[in-house]
């Protein structure tokens, strides 16, 4: 059977990021990492700020799991459900996860703060591939990328227990679909229309990470807010458009 060429094109972008990463030397947490600028205790709350801004994501783990477990997610695709799923329960336990690393921020508590961000990466990537490649690959893609995705950032806790950490698998989780997603897009008409939703969710999420970037300053400009909170929360709004794209999109008129 004669493969896609823009499939190709996916997997030999897929083949090149692997080869780079694994050309370079292991990349270790740097200990500055938990140095956050805001580290003020309130309530009896160490880290409050950072904390406290974790709950959006709770809140709209909640909001999706009831929308696709009540099958009320009717502007996705049906065979897409298992995915939906596993997307907002991800985000669910991410709040969890994130705020019990920002309590007590250590390589440690920072494992389970990513661990629950693999599964909403990987459900989120394959439930695109399902809107616009085809719902049969992205079942299929699902369990393996979550297992790689888990293992990725076991393996990362391991080798920091063993003193030589090495962060590029969780590399490849975190930051390769930020490259596929918009190409699918480019390359691939959903049945779904209203393809502003998934832009949305790209440019929350390139916004965060420069808000972390850009943690100190922000904070030190803002003086009520870091940039690692402002991350939470415009992370946590990229999660909140997927939720109103399961409400919101519908089927496109076939041409």
């Amino acid at each position: 059977m004669l493969i896609d060429y823009r499939l190709k094109i996916m997997l030999a972008i897929t083949v090149v990021a692997v080869i780079a990463i694994l050309s370079i030397d292991p990349i270790a947490q740097q200990p500055g990492y938990h140095n956050f600028a805001d580290r003020r205790h309130m309530l009896g709350i160490a880290n409050f700020f950072n904390v406290l801004s974790n709950l959006p994501f709770v809140i709209i783990g909640i909001m999706g799991m009831r929308l696709v477990a009540l099958r009320q997610a009717t502007r996705g695709l049906a065979e897409l459900r298992p995915l939906y799923l596993a997307f907002f329960t991800g985000v669910f336990l991410t709040g969890f996860g994130s705020a019990y690393y920002h309590y007590q921020p250590g390589n440690q508590t920072l494992l389970w703060d990513r661990l629950p961000m693999t599964i909403a990466f990987t459900a989120l990537f394959s439930a695109i591939v399902g809107e616009y490649v085809s719902t049969r690959l992205a079942g299929k893609l699902f369990v393996p990328l979550l297992v790689f995705g888990a293992t990725s950032v076991i393996y990362w806790y391991l080798t920091e227990l063993g003193g030589h950490g090495d962060l590029r698998a969780y590399v490849l989780v975190q930051f390769l679909p930020v490259l596929l997603i918009p190409l699918i897009l480019w390359l691939f008409e959903s049945e779904l229309n209203h393809d502003r939703y998934i832009w949305g969710i790209i440019g929350a999420y390139s916004a965060s990470k420069l808000m972390e970037l850009f943690d100190a300053e922000l904070y030190s400009t803002l003086g009520l807010i870091s940039g690692h909170s402002l991350k939470h929360l415009t992370a946590a709004f990229g999660t909140l458009i997927f939720y109103w794209a399961l409400r919101e999109r519908g089927v496109s008129p076939k041409k």
